[in-house]
């Protein structure tokens, strides 16, 4: 695809559709949009409020103007915007009808595709998002052990909007003191911490979740060692794959690194940006959920629409197509190619001190300092102005299927025009180059 404009010229960017629609939702809808991490507060005002379309890698705005993409929809996007075979997939169950009253035949059809992929797990429970599934693990566990603790990865960002999460967060505006207490953490790489943690609550913790890994390789063996000693403790290990699922391996971080949990959790690039999440696992603990056993039922995930069956199409042709084409390995390889010339650029602009790029290639995040080489939500700002002015926007560089090197080329090109001013903001102050307010962190207690 050709576009309209190089991305890496620096451009003027008509905003003025954005901008009235930004004030409109603002008077609609708490936050201006439905997801946080999409608000108008985590961009520059220079950049596009609203998204009109996409295909591929690349997004236009309401407004016409059009950009790379990063990040592709809170990486749930990996194969590409309006990617043919997903789309006619979905196309197709639409025109049978999406919710019934009894369960669809695609539902079991998903789940045999599923299964088939993520070799570990004997069952699944499909819903609509990654919070319903990791809360899902949350219930599962509590019922199967009979504690109410939660241990989680305090290096690992997100698990979920519900309570048991966010309330270990600064955002706990509304959730029981009982209810954040019964959340406690552990250290990424650090079994010692683990230790501590289960030697602080003996005999309470049911599970213990994390990312098999975020921006660095589990080291010693830790998710093996940190399974036994879970297993030792009475408790479960459960692994969140909303990240790493279908992007370090075809069969998930679990697959990569040959551990196997008792429970995992699946959503984002499962459905290419549909509406889908699974939550898998052994037959013995997921069958608490069902009607065909001895146990105290737990009612686990149940939604009047956690089976529509586009959403389930959107999964199947999704599966099909990691299992027909290269797309990890593609990930693999563009992402680390993308990496090489970033480091090239930022090393030639002497700013290697003050942008850095971190993570697994196909998982690709990048940090921004200030003068005193302190971590800058101002500083991101602007490196993130100046590349949309360049034709790129994402709050990340994790990247798809649909990056061709055309346009890991032209990103390159982008952040090579948007480093001088970087460096220029170095030495007479960040206000003089960015157009309107810092971005602020997601969780935060005051707007």
């Amino acid at each position: 695809m050709t576009p309209s404009s190089p991305p890496a010229s620096e451009r003027d960017l008509e905003l003025s559709r954005s901008r009235a629609l930004q004030s409109r939702a603002h008077r609609l809808i708490p936050g201006g949009c439905h997801t946080y991490a999409k608000g108008d507060d985590q961009f520059p005002l220079l950049s596009p409020g609203f998204i009109a379309r996409g295909e591929g890698c690349r997004v236009w705005d309401v407004d016409g103007n059009e950009y790379i993409e990063y990040g592709m929809g809170c990486r749930a996007v990996t194969l590409g915007h309006a990617f043919p075979p997903v789309i006619e997939a979905v196309r197709a169950e639409l025109a049978k009808g999406v919710n019934f009253t009894r369960p669809a035949s695609i539902e079991v059809e998903a789940a045999e595709a599923f299964l088939d992929m993520i070799a570990t797990a004997d069952m699944v429970k499909f819903a609509k998002n990654g919070s319903d599934a990791t809360s899902g693990a949350v219930r599962l566990a509590r019922a199967a052990t009979g504690r109410d603790r939660i241990a989680i990865c305090s290096d690992h960002p997100f698990f979920s909007v519900d309570d048991w999460f966010i309330g270990t967060t600064s955002m706990d505006a509304g959730i029981p003191r009982a209810i954040r207490d019964l959340t406690v953490r552990f250290r990424y790489n650090d079994l010692a911490s683990v230790r501590e943690m289960f030697d602080r609550h003996p005999g309470e913790i049911a599970a213990v979740m994390l990312e098999p890994a975020k921006y660095e390789d589990p080291s010693d063996g830790f998710l093996h060692r940190l399974k036994d000693l879970a297993h030792a403790e009475g408790a479960l290990f459960v692994l969140d794959e909303m990240i790493t699922g279908f992007r370090w391996a075809n069969g998930g971080g679990q697959a990569y690194y040959g551990v196997e949990p008792d429970l995992s959790t699946f959503g984002k690039a499962l459905g290419n940006g549909f509406s889908v999440s699974a939550l898998a696992g052994k037959r013995e603990i997921m069958e608490r959920g069902g009607i065909d056993h001895d146990h105290e039922r737990v009612f686990l995930l149940s939604y009047t629409h956690g089976a529509e069956t586009h959403g389930l199409a959107a999964a199947i042709a999704t599966i099909r197509t990691y299992r027909e084409e290269p797309v990890v390995e593609t990930l693999h390889r563009q992402g680390g190619r993308l990496r090489a010339g970033l480091e090239v650029v930022i090393g030639r602009h002497g700013l290697a001190d003050h942008v850095g790029i971190h993570g697994p290639p196909q998982s690709l995040v990048f940090s921004n300092r200030g003068p005193d080489g302190v971590s800058s939500q101002a500083y991101r700002t602007l490196f993130l102005q100046e590349l949309a002015r360049r034709g790129v926007i994402g709050p990340s560089f994790v990247i798809s299927y649909a990056h061709s090197d055309e346009d890991v080329d032209r990103t390159i090109e982008a952040v090579d025009g948007a480093l001088p001013v970087y460096r220029r903001a170095l030495e007479d102050g960040v206000e003089a180059h960015l157009v309107g307010p810092p971005s602020k962190a997601v969780a935060r207690s005051r707007c």
